[in-house]
């Protein structure tokens, strides 16, 4: 069997970051499983990019943003009108803190 590039001090260190508790099987099945992914990495790191064009963005480039400006300008009483209760130009709601 290959040498394992992953140790399991390794393994214990991103379960601590993710916050997880991981028993001895599962520290051993995730291991193997990210070895199998470098293993998969260093296959792809044998192709030759030579004459592929480097790309900043694979899709669509996202939805255009606008300016963030107001278009409508409410009036307070409006607002307030269907209130329950208003006090000097504000909402009235419980007091929930003494």
């Amino acid at each position: 069997m290959a040498r394992s590039k992953i140790t399991p001090e390794q393994v214990r260190h991103v379960a601590l970051l993710a916050r997880l508790s991981l028993a001895s099987d599962e520290e051993d099945r995730i291991r193997a499983n990210m070895d199998e992914i470098l293993e998969y990495i260093d296959k792809l790191n044998e192709l030759s990019t030579d004459d592929i064009e480097p790309t900043a963005q694979v899709g669509d480039p996202g939805t255009p943003t606008r300016t963030d400006a107001v278009t409508n300008h409410p009036e307070a009483d409006a607002m307030l009108a269907n209130a329950p209760a208003r006090e000097r130009g504000y909402f009235k709601v419980p007091k929930i803190i003494d």
